[in-house]
């Protein structure tokens, strides 16, 4: 069987780290959030899901353009959500420093 889907991955940046979490909408309905800290977080609902990343500051990748980037300190051009094969491999990818400009 293979991936979710209905798997969105969202950011928030921090000067120039980027803070990434990965929500899923379960076939139920249900929703479940990846933080950066490794915690997988269960929502009743994707908007309630949404709701939570919004009120911590995260947009969502897909949702943004390179203007909107570019306002948060990073290009497009520079950043792919994270990948491993598994959560443990994921956890350290999830705080992505993008490193000083000279």
């Amino acid at each position: 069987m293979s991936d979710s889907p209905h798997t969105q991955w969202w950011l928030a940046s921090l000067g120039r780290t980027l803070i990434w979490a990965r929500l899923r909408i379960k076939d139920a309905g249900t929703a479940e959030v990846l933080d950066s800290d490794g915690n997988t977080l269960a929502y009743d609902s994707e908007d309630s899901a949404r709701a939570a990343l919004f009120d911590a500051e995260f947009v969502s990748y897909d949702g943004l353009d390179e203007e909107d980037a570019l306002r948060r300190g990073f290009s497009l051009h520079e950043v792919v959500p994270p990948f491993a094969e598994d959560e443990a491999a994921l956890r350290p990818l999830m705080v992505q420093s993008l490193g000083g400009r000279a």
